[in-house]
């Protein structure tokens, strides 16, 4: 985690890597932190544009979308230093089960609005 707010250190380890490396590795960094935003923008869309959903429903499913985006920027900068770190040591990129997790997390919350859409649980 201090490499997070302390990128420079990484230098210190292992050899510089062909720069396109560490460029891709940077926009894979940004396309995690655009679903991150992409999901903290419908947790907000769910809560304000909802509002007949009963509140109990409303307010989980925008919670979960709201966690999914949190977790999903803070998972986006480990994976930046751990692969960075994996290429400067000329190590296997490593592996993760986050987009596994994440994509059930939102498909679970995709099937419950679709119930709740069919069904219309209103407050």
């Amino acid at each position: 985690m201090k490499l997070w707010f302390a990128p420079e250190r990484i230098r210190e380890d292992g050899d510089t890597p062909d720069y396109r490396f560490s460029l891709a590795n940077e926009r894979t960094f940004l396309a995690w932190l655009r679903t991150a935003l992409a999901l903290i923008g419908g947790g907000f869309a769910v809560d304000q544009f909802l509002p007949d959903l009963r509140w109990g429903w409303r307010i989980g499913l925008a919670l979960a979308l709201l966690a999914a985006g949190v977790l999903c920027s803070l998972r986006a900068v480990n994976h930046w230093v751990r692969c960075e770190r994996a290429m400067r040591r000329g190590e296997d990129l490593p592996s993760s089960r986050f987009p596994t997790v994440l994509s059930l997390a939102v498909a679970v919350v995709a099937l419950a609005m679709v119930v709740v859409v069919l069904f219309g649980w209103e407050g």
